[in-house]
């Protein structure tokens, strides 16, 4: 069955390593993990299967860009697949939903987000289900490089679904990410495919370079190959810009690529080097994720990477038809500031835990939020603030419940009277009573449940119920907004300070932790191991030759970076006529608080007192927050 189903609609003639292991446990009825590089092949180990499993494979994508690509690619090969997703209205929504009802779907990708949704939960429980894959499953670990909260709810709406098997993908997993991930899908050990991450067609430099520098050596090197396809990988989008403006006045072709473009534009542009029209990429970690782009000859990381695994992640684009291909890092220790702000930015502040708890401590049985006001209220980054939720889950203080839109509103398609006519008199009264209590405004018209209630003691279940079959049947325009979590609080044994400095602890470790990740990046630049083995071994491949011969250490170039420069830091003076101004807006004058405003790191707090405008604002962006907390410290003193 795999080789006709191959040949079929792959066109390929045979699997590639671990593929055909994977494979054959999912179709035996088993759940399995594949830990395979990037560009080997990890989506074919549930795109063949799906095909020949009974019902649908729902598959939890990170990013949107991933699942367009991932979908016109099935599409070519001619397989039934669809995703559910943001970008789409809701005619198209619609259609896919009755697609994936009417069983004429074998593939539907969504986000993991999409879970919280209580319409799109009501609506996958009426499809039979054979698989769940979860790609990019390293983001269930906490001890992964980009754990995602809302993965760590998979197992559950697993079980919800009642979904007999799991297939989780990734290609950055550390001994400990794959035990963590394996214990939480009760996967058997022997279902746990790992393959070899040494490529032997890329080669690997460490070029210890002083920041003034690289640009010089970027324009050289681009230079004497020009029309080599390149990414060249940058930390934030100014740079970026910059970078790719430099190279343009070389007369190169180069474009930059960063989350703050426009949608349309950074598709064009994708489009434009995957086709060769644009030769070089100057791009933010925004770039590369489902890139397939077979012939990529350079990676060239101008900055550094965030951690080995996002290294690993990024140099796996390069080389995937198997040619000779640069991997290239310009490495010097003044980066670091930028990279660990982003980690010093995701700590929630103690202050800023005490009052979540003590609005959890007075909301009574059951807590009602929505993220983004929650997340503004008490200054903690929406990502950061969802992993404390988990956290108070896994302590037993909170519960979740559900999750709904607060706001629905729709737009007859066909005539009231007509959608009405089409009802027996007990389901037509509802109706009548629910589009009562839906006052229109222009064309839409604006639910309220509570008026709903009040007025007939309609129940809001049924009343969404009702308006999701409408929409599925294409006579109302149906749009829902404001996701409102709520979760039931147990008052009962525990205690409001010893959980706050318990739940900062936690958060202080899970610091300490990136920032060693930080560090082991940098000890694996200037080690004097092979990089290729030591890059095998930190992935748990031990079957990797101990001198790869193609790599800067294997050629005798073991990277010494230069120093960090000295900065020198403003009188306590100085620090309080830039920090007086963000203490006389907000009334803190906690040390993180400020330490993060003059190290330029938003938060919920400085977006909402427009804290850019003040001259403070990024002013020791380039110190070591641990300097400028010190700082602080003496001048506050």
């Amino acid at each position: 069955m795999i080789p006709t189903l191959l040949t079929r609609h792959f066109g390929f003639s045979g699997l590639r390593p671990g593929q055909e292991r994977v494979i054959n446990r999912v179709l035996a009825g088993q759940s399995a993990a594949a830990i395979f590089p990037t560009g080997s092949g990890k989506s074919l180990c549930y795109q063949l299967p799906a095909l020949a499993l009974p019902h649908l494979t729902l598959v939890i994508s990170p990013l949107l860009a991933l699942m367009h690509d991932q979908l016109a690619f099935l599409k070519n090969k001619g397989i039934s697949a669809a995703t559910l997703d943001s970008s789409q209205s809701a005619e198209e929504s619609r259609q896919v939903m009755q697609q994936a009802l009417d069983g004429q779907l074998k593939i539907l990708m969504i986000s993991v987000e999409r879970l919280k949704n209580e319409r799109f939960r009501r609506f996958i429980k009426q499809v039979p289900l054979s698989l769940l894959v979860v790609d990019e499953a390293h983001c269930i670990s906490e001890w992964g490089h980009n754990f995602r909260p809302d993965y760590l709810k998979l197992p559950h709406y697993r079980e919800e679904l009642k979904i007999p098997q799991v297939l989780l993908l990734t290609a950055t997993a550390t001994r400990a990410v794959i035990k963590d991930m394996q214990a939480k899908f009760a996967i058997e050990p022997d279902n746990v495919i790992v393959t070899g991450f040494y490529r032997p067609n890329l080669d690997l430099a460490v070029v210890p370079l002083p920041p003034e520098e690289r640009d010089s050596w970027l324009a050289q090197t681009l230079r004497a190959d020009p029309g080599l396809p390149t990414i060249i990988y940058v930390t934030l989008q100014h740079t970026s810009e910059q970078c790719a403006g430099m190279l343009q006045q070389q007369g190169l072709s180069v474009r930059a690529y960063h989350a703050g473009l426009d949608a349309e534009v950074r598709s064009q542009i994708q489009r434009d080097f995957m086709t060769g029209r644009v030769d070089c990429i100057v791009a933010t970690i925004a770039f590369g994720m489902g890139v397939d782009k077979a012939d990529i000859r350079r990676v060239i990381h101008y900055d550094l990477p965030k951690s080995i695994e996002n290294y690993s992640q990024e140099i796996g684009r390069a080389g995937r038809d198997g040619h000779l291909s640069h991997c290239t890092v310009l490495a010097n220790q003044s980066q670091l500031p930028v990279l660990e702000n982003f980690v010093y930015g995701d700590t929630p502040d103690l202050a800023a835990i005490r009052q979540l708890l003590d609005i959890i401590a007075g909301s009574g049985p059951q807590w009602e939020f929505t993220l983004l006001r929650l997340s503004s209220e008490i200054n903690i980054r929406q990502l950061p603030l969802k992993t404390l939720l988990v956290y108070l889950e896994m302590a037993g203080i909170i519960t979740p419940a559900y999750s709904y839109f607060a706001d629905y509103r729709f737009k007859f398609v066909l005539d009231k009277s007509d959608i009405l006519a089409r009802f027996n008199p007990d389901r037509r009264q509802f109706l009548e009573q629910l589009f009562a209590c839906a006052p229109l405004a222009r064309s839409w018209c604006t639910m309220d449940f509570e008026a709903l209630w009040q007025g007939y003691q309609g129940e809001r279940l049924r009343a969404v119920a009702a308006l999701d079959y409408l929409q599925q049947q294409g006579w109302i325009e149906l749009e829902s907004k404001q996701m409102t979590e709520v979760y039931r609080v147990n008052q009962q044994g525990w205690n409001k300070e010893e959980e706050a400095l318990r739940l900062h602890g936690l958060f202080l470790q899970k610091e300490q932790s990136e920032l060693a990740r930080l560090q082991a990046m940098l000890d694996f630049f200037t080690a004097g191991d092979c990089l290729s083995h030591r890059l095998a071994r930190y992935f748990a491949d031990e079957a990797t030759p101990a001198r790869c011969g193609h790599c800067s250490v294997c050629r005798g170039q073991v990277a010494v970076l230069p120093p960090l420069p000295r900065l020198a830091m403003p009188n306590e003076a100085g620090i309080r006529a830039w920090c007086d101004p963000l203490i006389a807006k907000t009334g803190t004058q906690d040390e993180r608080v400020l330490a993060r405003f003059l190290c330029g790191i938003a938060t919920p707090l400085t977006t909402r007192v427009k804290a850019r405008s003040l001259a403070g604002f990024g002013q020791l962006a380039a110190h070591p927050f641990a300097s400028v907390l010190q700082a602080l410290k003496q001048a506050y003193s």
